[in-house]
């Protein structure tokens, strides 16, 4: 039957019978479907065929914009300005006089339309020399805001200045832009036979019910090509960054690591005091920590505090003479957002300290941080520790470079650095694009870190940015790229 499915047939019957072109709304209408999809993929299923021809009709309608309505009840602000200027003695067209009687966010704009109009600037004053001329123009624009506030109009029925005007001014018109389809029959859809038109009863769909019988082999089935070109289709899948979470999560634990997590809300005594960060350290003003109000303090047992203010003061209990100066227990006990994941592996440490352990944690921290293209306030650290008798720095070394090999970085190289609770302390680079990128920093953890939490052993730990390997793998040049709600440019970027 001309390989056509009864929507097609009844529908090109249709449009044999009409001698004008019909659009979507007439089609739906003359066939009884509530719903156009069927009307546009039956007619669309001719187009293809050769049966029918389609004609496409751009439109561009065009309504008010938030402002535009405003404008529309209060006037636009360049005849709201010169209703104000011709009330006024030339001599007060200040625009001192100006700022004082417009809003700020008028004023400027204001005046800027103004000159645009003819408008000039001369000791401080504002001269208009055509100025009927300027209020015939501000009716002209004030006559087309109101000939939209009603309804929306057609660009070719309105004026193609005002309209290119006004498009130019943020929020005071909108355009919505929409095609018209007109589906009418060709010679090719006339030649066929009434015969060829009449609907028939079709399978839509193979089921088990249908194969139990024998009735299927008399009937007709619905043709499909299956070579018609089809969207492709967009399923659910995790974000990338869940994604590269996931992996890094994958390769620490085929490592032999233990996954650990912990709260977001610390006390600067675990977040800073038991990593013998000194208290007057930079990285502990506000300029850098959030700090908050509610909690505005955590309380830490007595027997930790004392102990803290023996190791910053002279060392007590290590073999470190400390920083020295006055240790403030309420400092310690100030609530905060935590700035590292590293708190998480301390405070394992301490819960542990006899028992060997290789442990890793990815989580959020948070620092008051100028958002650009490679800083945000809120980030992921990727953390972990090797806490074990033999733990060394060749340990170190080596588990960092397996780590970015598994990642598929294989050339990875250390360099001597400073942290002020490791050392020795280095920093890891992976080669990438031909250049040696950072990406974190490593160390042995400080005796007056480690003696304190009742562990002699050395501690192998390290910390990286979650968010600039992120960049690296999915080629992002900027960081906030990743936390866009744009789910086009998600679905764009590899599955990792």
């Amino acid at each position: 039957m001309a390989g056509l499915d009864n929507r097609e047939k009844r529908l090109l019957g249709i449009l044999r019978e009409s001698s004008e072109p019909l659009g979507v709304s007439s089609l739906s209408d003359k066939t009884g479907w509530s719903d156009q999809a069927h009307v546009v993929g039956a007619a669309m299923g001719l187009t293809e065929r050769g049966f029918a021809s389609l004609a496409e009709e751009e439109s561009v309608l065009v309504k008010l914009g938030p402002e535009g309505q405003r404008a529309a009840h209060e006037g636009l602000l360049e005849s709201r300005m010169l209703d104000w200027l011709e009330s006024k003695d030339p001599k007060d067209w200040t625009m001192a006089s100006i700022s004082m009687d417009f809003d700020r966010s008028e004023a400027g704009p204001g005046v800027g339309i103004l000159r645009d109009m003819g408008a000039q600037i001369a000791g401080g004053r504002l001269e208009i020399p055509d100025f009927e001329g300027a209020l015939d123009e501000a009716k002209h624009r004030q006559s087309f805001i109101k000939g939209l506030s009603e309804t929306s109009r057609n660009a070719v029925d309105l004026d193609e200045g005002m309209v290119a005007h006004f498009s130019r001014r943020r929020g005071l018109i909108e355009m919505e832009r929409s095609t018209l389809r007109f589906w009418s029959v060709t010679q090719e859809g006339l030649s066929l036979s009434p015969e060829q038109l009449v609907e028939v009863e079709q399978i839509n769909e193979i089921t088990p019910g249908l194969l139990q019988g024998d009735d299927w082999k008399t009937k007709e089935f619905k043709p499909f090509d299956i070579h018609a070109p089809a969207p492709l289709p967009l399923g659910g899948r995790p974000h990338p960054l869940q994604s590269l979470i996931d992996r890094i999560r994958a390769v620490f634990l085929e490592m032999g690591f233990s996954e650990i997590s912990g709260n977001f809300v610390q006390s600067a005594g675990w977040n800073m005091d038991a990593l013998f960060i000194p208290q007057d350290h930079p990285a502990r003003t506000m300029q850098d920590t959030f700090y908050l109000e509610d909690p505005h303090s955590i309380e830490i047992e007595q027997s930790r505090l004392e102990q803290w203010a023996g190791t910053h003061q002279e060392g007590s209990g290590t073999t470190s003479s400390g920083w020295g100066g006055t240790f403030d227990k309420e400092e310690s006990q100030r609530a905060l957002l935590r700035t590292h994941t590293t708190v998480n592996t301390v405070r394992h440490i301490a819960e542990n300290p006899s028992i060997p352990s290789r442990v890793f944690g990815v989580g959020r921290v948070f620092r008051q941080e100028t958002i650009d293209r490679t800083h945000l306030p809120e980030f992921h650290q990727i953390e972990g520790i090797i806490h074990e008798e033999a733990a060394s720095l060749p340990m170190l070394v080596t588990t960092l470079r397996t780590f970015y090999t598994k990642m598929g970085y294989s050339d990875v190289r250390v360099r001597p650095a400073y942290f002020p609770y490791t050392e020795p302390s280095i920093e890891v680079e992976i080669l990438w694009r031909g250049k040696w990128l950072e990406l974190g920093g490593a160390g042995i953890f400080r005796p007056e870190v480690t003696q304190p939490l009742g562990t002699d052993w050395p501690v192998c730990a390290w910390g990286m940015g979650l968010e600039r390997l992120a960049m690296l793998i999915l080629g992002l040049d900027d960081i906030r790229e990743l936390y866009q709600p744009d789910l086009m440019v998600l679905s764009k970027m590899p599955i990792l």
